[in-house]
């Protein structure tokens, strides 16, 4: 075998493989002859409590209204969920979830979708741009509004707070503008820095100190999910810091464990991800019936506490 044969015989070698790994990654993908239609999922994580609820949702729905799914994850990387795009439309999909990594990122693989004619629908978290016939989600505005609201009532209405952010992706963009609304509203009030920390447990720690070293007189922290504020609670329970009131956004269990034993985690705002997964293939599922959907089907939300988590586990 000459060298240019081996070089294409390794090049074909790993097509395959490359393919046969997507396949073997996509849970729940449709048997040869099923005669089901397949939906391409490509979620945000797979390691997040919060996603994996919602690809419960996504499955019950699915084999409750007979269709296969291929699910991904495109694990915080713009590119690989843009692959993951491209895959479904060569396998030809009858439609895509995407919850987005980066909101402003995701729209040309989104138009590229819908240009070969499958339709594409947003779980969780809004694209910026890009044809999607519908968007499922919570109400991230009204919960951030609700955490805003908690907030100034713990702090009395007065005093110094901060958002431990992650300005890329909508949802936590519409959670900011919301708590942001409601702080507005207290003249006593200040947000006195919103650090990024990517959503993520050790950059939300590391912001959170950085916070408490720079405001001294610091007395809240919103952190806009639970690993940003499982991250500021460390961050203040290793200073040995008192008098900060941490709020919350998704109550996983162990954010409620943190509020059931007092912690400086005070109240969550609860999310419902199994509705969104089921909603979303509720959704696809009327529009390839012919259907007209709704193009933005919001999710309930509500906040709760101590009281509030005590009360349920009676």
């Amino acid at each position: 075998m000459t060298i240019r044969s081996q070089r294409e015989a390794l090049k074909m070698w790993v097509s395959a493989f490359l393919c046969l790994t997507f396949a073997l990654a996509a849970a729940g993908c449709s048997q040869p002859g099923s005669g089901r239609k397949v939906i391409g999922v490509t979620l945000l994580t797979k390691e997040h409590v919060f996603y994996r609820d919602l690809e419960s949702g996504l499955k019950e729905a699915a084999d409750q209204k007979g269709y296969d799914l291929l699910i991904t994850s495109g694990d915080w990387d713009l590119a690989k969920q843009q692959g993951q795009i491209e895959n479904f439309i060569v396998q030809k999909v009858a439609a895509i979830i995407v919850c987005p990594v980066n909101s402003k990122g995701i729209g040309p693989a989104i138009e590229k979708a819908s240009q070969a004619g499958i339709p594409v629908f947003t779980a969780d978290i809004k694209a910026d741009s890009g044809p999607v016939v519908s968007h499922v989600a919570s109400d991230n505005f009204l919960g951030g509004k609700l955490a805003g609201e908690y907030m100034a009532k713990a702090l009395g209405g007065k005093g110094k707070v901060a958002v431990i952010d992650q300005p890329i992706v909508e949802s936590t963009i519409q959670r900011v503008r919301g708590f942001e609304d409601v702080i507005k509203q207290h003249p006593e009030m200040q947000i006195v820095a919103k650090p990024n920390g990517d959503g993520v447990r050790d950059k939300a720690m590391k912001a959170a100190e950085d916070l408490l070293q720079g405001f001294p007189d610091l007395q809240g922290i919103f952190g806009i999910n639970d690993d940003s504020a499982l991250g500021a609670l460390s961050a203040i329970e290793s200073a040995g810091r008192k008098g900060i009131t941490v709020m919350g956004f998704d109550a996983i269990p162990e954010a409620r464990a943190a509020i059931l034993r007092d912690s400086a985690l005070k109240a969550d705002v609860v999310q419902n991800p199994k509705v969104i997964g089921q909603t979303t293939i509720e959704t696809i599922d009327r529009h390839l019936k012919g259907e007209t959907v709704p193009a933005v089907i919001p999710v309930e939300v509500r906040v709760v506490d101590r009281a509030i988590l005590e009360k349920e586990k009676q």
